[in-house]
């Protein structure tokens, strides 16, 4: 099976005796850099997604399909980003995308009717799944040039940019407006991208270099079997995103319509849900050197299915915390690590492809809890999140497999 994303490091600097680059290079610095500025963006428009459904008079439902314009960017922009990241290098086209969403972040509180606000939320969304397919794509050339698995490290960057973007975004709530607070989101990302891009895109490249056997002239077209591998490390990763949906959306209502706990209780379970998936994905690289990729995916998916089992069943307020904490310790590295060996069996183009189901994955989620928890109840529809959980892990028992095939 040709590897098509593998590399050989460019001697330089930075590199040890052994011919092994130093683990916190240049590059890794400035990529991590832009990974948490993504998630940071993301969070400071989230914090204000009320203020400009009041700005716009959109009702629940025209805000939930302005809000769908967002996915439906993302997903049309991402097979694309692949093909560019090829053409072009993953590195100036992250530098690229990331300056369209920190442009783009600041519009959203400009708009003055639903379906400006929809136009412009296609835009963000655009520049929101380019940065991440090219980010990433990046960080599986990293990756197979350091030949660590640090591709959890970052994703926690983006888990603490996003954390970060909360906790900013919630104390400006009361003193600044929507679109001053966004533009200065914006000014930051802008001034982070011109600071990480130079960096990024002055360290020394890896050479990109097609692992084919005789029998495999290099080619630009996958093999089925190459195909059915991504296939199935999207399906890992939507189902990990199809949890990390749902949580988001649900796990307050839960505490405090099922599990009777106070307003201020519930918003901790969501923070306790965050800051778990944080410190797994912190944990990662060590995990994934220790355990092997398969295993931390195998736990991690079952640990998640045993808490949020508990969580949706249990009657006690601190059971149900306890379930979500494992929940984010158990799906914290599923998806980074699906998305890394979906790039180092194809490239960018594996990389978009698994990026591409893993949005459909949280596009998904609270939708379908929403629909389930009206037919059945809520605590039955979040078990559909504990089942998802234990198909991810187990799908990297058939991902082994198949690679082994």
């Amino acid at each position: 099976m040709p590897l098509m994303n593998k590399t050989v490091a460019r001697p330089s600097s930075s590199t040890s005796p052994s011919g092994r680059r130093s683990s916190w290079s240049a590059a890794r610095l400035a990529l991590t850099a832009f990974f948490a500025v993504d998630g940071f963006l993301f969070a400071a428009w989230v914090v204000r997604i009320p203020d400009v459904r009041a700005q716009v008079a959109a009702s629940h439902s025209a805000l939930g399909l302005a809000l769908l314009c967002i996915s439906a960017g993302a997903v049309a922009t991402m097979a694309l980003v692949g093909r560019l990241c090829l053409r072009f290098g993953s590195r100036p086209v992250t530098v690229a995308a990331l300056g369209v969403f920190s442009l783009a972040v600041a519009l959203p509180a400009h708009t003055h009717s639903v379906l400006a606000l929809g136009a412009v939320l296609l835009l963000f969304g655009a520049g929101y799944g380019a940065a991440n397919v090219a980010m990433n794509s990046a960080a599986v050339d990293l990756v197979a040039e350091l030949r660590r698995p640090v591709m959890p490290s970052f994703h926690a960057g983006y888990s603490l940019g996003g954390l970060l973007g909360a906790a900013v975004g919630g104390l400006l709530a009361g003193r600044l407006s929507a679109s001053w607070a966004l533009a200065s989101a914006a000014a930051l990302g802008l001034a982070v991208t011109a600071a990480a891009g130079t960096a990024l895109l002055r360290a020394p490249a890896a050479r990109p270099r097609p692992v084919n056997s005789p029998a495999e002239p290099a080619t630009s077209r996958l093999s089925r079997h190459t195909r059915l591998l991504v296939v199935l490390l999207g399906l890992t990763a939507l189902c990990t995103a199809y949890g990390e949906g749902a949580l988001a959306d649900w796990a307050t209502l839960h505490l405090t319509d099922d599990v009777h706990a106070s307003t201020a209780t519930a918003a901790a379970g969501y923070a306790a849900f965050a800051f778990a998936m944080t410190a797994g994905r912190l944990s990662g690289t060590w995990l994934s050197e220790r355990l092997g990729q398969t295993r931390v995916v195998l736990f991690g998916g079952l640990a998640a299915c045993a808490g949020m089992a508990t969580a949706a069943l249990a009657p006690s307020v601190a059971v149900v915390l306890a379930g979500f904490v494992l929940v984010g310790l158990g799906l914290a590295n599923v998806f980074p690590l699906a998305i890394a060996r979906a790039g180092a069996a194809a490239g960018p183009q594996g990389v978009a492809t698994a990026s591409t189901l893993g949005y459909a994955g949280m596009l998904i989620g609270p939708p379908a809890i929403g629909f389930l928890a009206d037919a059945l109840s809520l605590p039955a529809a979040l078990l559909t999140v504990a089942a998802t959980s234990a198909l991810a892990g187990l799908l990297s028992l058939t991902v082994r497999r198949h690679r082994a095939a």
